[in-house]
């Protein structure tokens, strides 16, 4: 209760305005605290990014798969005014796209809170429309897509030798560093991905989004059905790597394949994993799924064979609802506290091991990394295989920055803070308060077997892509852990 003081004014009142008073002068971008704050920060994290080097004579082997394509990158606002889709009064979820107004529903949806959503279009027409439009917009940007070549590029970039499995077209494969190698069929045409970006503070009709972030529809023909899986695995036994991932399963959210397809693909999938060398550390990167029953099929087949998971602040939680028996959680928090965030990472990594340990096969999960928009979290089991966790999370950190931004170099003028001054390391009761420091600005502690390591992101102010965003950071911190 505020204190009365004897001129009639609340004590609280003054202090209130004080707090925000503080408040304004340490977080406004025109601040020189600030600014200091921000570059001891970024000396901080480059610090401990550097505090592990790569060399030339043992670099990294890593094979990765699957799947591909080429992405065309487009303002979403401008693609849906282009083709005269409205925006509807009526924002809802849809498994996958069957027409234009699903697609504004859609859109609407995840549009407002600014949350990463890709989904599966089942009419060719109206994806045809989509692609035929976003090649006659303005700025339109062409990339290599797809979250194995994603990640591939980034770990050559970082210095790795890299075994891609998929399925390209000679001028998809004529760009590629010369660090990958590639297994896999050649195609004519390759899997077209329309990717929707838009701003904070867009605006479609009534919405306005909270945060930055992209709406991604496909039409795939070939990734889904894993086409390069027969000669990735050739060569994948004489690469003999020291890390092997798998990603892009997402591809198959939805698709539809005939009666038993889609689990002969995965049991095939796990029969390659689970031959993989117990020296070959395994991750699985996670992704937009909505399709319960291939989550089911992921959490059969190829969960048990995978050391590490990488995921966002959206998947986490929908992975952590079919383990809790309830329905998928399709849209999240996005911009989740640190506390709610290590919570459901501590409980995700002792169900899938719990479940490990009850099935009595596969590998214990050692690893899991969450990035978000404001930070990145890594859990690692003492004693595995995992190393310079500290330095690994600084990286991803960095890599958030360094992709959204466009640019190797951070300019502290396009960036701002968004993680708390100081955080929980639980919701529960009572838990340890960490603050924020920017000469050590990676927080790391132990807790029941394993380390926990919390890293605030310089988060972009100036977006030139968010996607492509979570594969670029998860090779990231893979490439100083293995």
């Amino acid at each position: 209760m505020a204190i009365e003081l004897r001129s009639g004014v609340k004590y609280g009142s003054f202090l209130s305005l004080a707090v925000v008073l503080v408040a304004y002068w340490f977080r406004s971008p025109d601040g020189s605290v600030l600014d200091e704050r921000l570059d001891v920060l970024l000396s901080s994290l480059l610090r401990a990014e550097r505090k592990v080097g790569m060399s030339d004579v043992s670099r990294p082997r890593v094979a990765i798969g699957f799947g591909g394509c080429v992405d065309i990158i487009v303002d979403g606002v401008t693609l849906l005014n282009k083709i005269g889709l409205k925006a509807t009064d009526q924002p809802l979820h849809h498994d996958y796209i069957e027409n234009a107004e699903q697609l504004a529903q859609s859109f609407a949806y995840f549009f407002s809170p600014g949350a990463a959503s890709e989904r599966f279009v089942m009419n060719d027409t109206l994806f045809s429309e989509l692609v035929e439009a976003s090649r006659e917009l303005p700025g339109n940007r062409w990339s290599i897509g797809g979250n194995a070549p994603v990640m591939a590029s980034r770990m050559a970039l970082e210095g790795c030798d890299v075994l891609l499995g998929g399925s390209f077209s000679i001028d998809f494969t004529d760009i590629l560093s010369q660090r990958i190698t590639v297994a896999g069929n050649t195609v004519d045409e390759p899997d077209i991905h329309l990717i929707l970006e838009y701003p904070t503070g867009a605006t479609w009709g009534p919405y306005t989004s909270r945060r930055a972030n992209r709406y991604i529809v496909h039409s795939d023909d070939h990734n889904p059905y894993l086409d390069s899986m027969e000669q990735f695995q050739e060569k994948l036994n004489g690469f003999n790597p020291d890390l092997l991932v798998v990603g892009g399963l997402q591809m198959m959210d939805n698709f539809p394949f005939k009666k038993g397809e889609r689990e002969a693909l995965l049991g095939r999938l796990a029969q390659m994993l689970s031959s993989a060398s117990p020296q070959t550390a395994v991750h699985f990167e996670m992704a937009s799924f909505v399709d319960e029953s291939l989550l089911s099929d992921l959490l059969e087949f190829v969960l048990p064979h995978a050391d590490s998971l990488g995921m966002n602040e959206q998947e986490l939680p929908n992975l952590l609802s079919l383990f809790r028996g309830s329905n998928l959680t399709v849209l999240s928090d996005p911009n989740p506290r640190v506390a709610t965030v290590l919570d459901q990472i501590r409980e995700l990594y002792r169900l899938v091991n719990q479940r490990h340990r009850e099935a009595g096969t596969g590998r214990p999960l050692t690893r899991l990394h969450v990035h978000t928009l404001a930070f990145q979290a890594i859990i690692v089991k003492r004693g595995s295989q995992w190393k310079n966790t500290m330095s690994a999370t600084a990286k991803a950190s960095l890599t958030a920055n360094r992709h959204v931004c466009g640019s190797p170099d951070i300019d502290l003028s396009k960036a701002r803070l968004i993680m708390d001054e100081s955080f929980s390391i639980s919701r529960r009761e009572g838990s340890q308060r960490i603050p924020l420091q920017e000469s050590r600005p990676v927080s790391c502690w132990d807790e029941d077997g394993y380390e926990i390591c919390v890293a605030p992101v310089l988060v972009c102010t100036e977006v030139y892509q968010t996607a492509g965003g979570g594969d670029n950071i998860s090779a990231a911190g893979l490439v100083l852990q293995i």
